[in-house]
């Protein structure tokens, strides 16, 4: 099965937002209400409930003048995916077509992935149960998985009216995004292709206009090296010796302790 990837070339991005309403609406995701963010971004990052976000950033010009650098923000989809490595439930997996999912009724919302994503793209849904219990659920862009099963294209990609997100066989986006550099060279002198090795490359890469620091992007990511220990030998080696259900509290236990990032509290802060 080929992989696919979805190239955003934010060079023909005009921040009309329709990739927004088309995925909550395919995802029948409930509406964020957010206070004024102080420029045309209707939300100030990705959460639970939104995958998909329009960022807009103003740059001054060296000769003068502004330019608006808009951003289609959403799961990167990486091949070697931090949240997958630390997930003690085993809820996050990697598909044929090359995305990254969690499996809802595999996650048990401890939260390690939150924490891990150098993306910060995974975020946790509250919910409550028939007993009015609270329970949590991680949750982000799919990639339109079940829409790619369908052999339709991503939703934001379907609605984009000036081809800035396209979506395809990833031999063919990567040479499309080649192409699309070289075009565009002579105006964006920084512009790059954003598809860091740190993690293995991803399935959403990004024709940037600037350094990718520019769109808050992190300049070179990486899976820690903790969790890559963990899910490639750690794991492997203990679940044979002490079972499964054991490795897994172990493994909250380490991606807790060990992944945690110093800044961050515990997983249901944000709630």
């Amino acid at each position: 099965m080929a992989k696919y990837v979805k190239l955003v070339d934010v060079t023909l991005c005009d921040g009309c937002r329709a990739c927004m309403v088309a995925c909550k609406d395919w995802n029948d995701l409930p509406a964020v209400p957010e206070g004024f963010q102080g420029t045309y971004q209707s939300h100030e990052k990705l959460n639970a409930n939104t995958w998909n976000l329009i960022t807009f950033k103003e740059k001054e010009r060296p000769s003068g003048g502004l330019d608006w650098l808009f951003r289609h923000d959403s799961c990167m989809h990486c091949n070697d995916a931090a949240c997958e490595k630390v997930c003690p439930e085993n809820a996050i997996r990697y598909t044929k077509f090359g995305s990254v999912v969690i499996d809802a009724e595999e996650c048990v919302g401890c939260g390690y992935c939150t924490q891990n994503c150098p993306f910060e793209a995974i975020h946790l849904a509250e919910y409550t149960d028939a007993k009015q219990k609270k329970y949590y659920k991680a949750q982000k862009c799919t990639l339109c998985t079940d829409r790619l099963e369908a052999n339709l294209q991503p939703a934001c990609a379907d609605v984009c009216h000036t081809d800035a997100i396209r979506f395809g066989k990833e031999e063919e986006m990567l040479k499309l995004a080649e192409t699309r550099l070289q075009k565009v060279k002579a105006r964006y002198p920084n512009a790059n292709i954003y598809n860091p090795p740190g993690v293995d490359g991803t399935h959403t890469v990004y024709l940037l206009a600037d350094h990718p620091s520019e769109y808050d992007l992190p300049e070179n990511p990486k899976v820690p090296t903790a969790a890559k220990l963990w899910k490639d030998f750690a794991q492997p080696i203990g679940k044979s010796l002490f079972g499964v259900t054991t490795m897994a509290v172990i493994g909250a236990f380490i991606a807790q302790r060990i992944n945690k990032k110093p800044e961050e509290g515990g997983p249901h802060d944000e709630h």
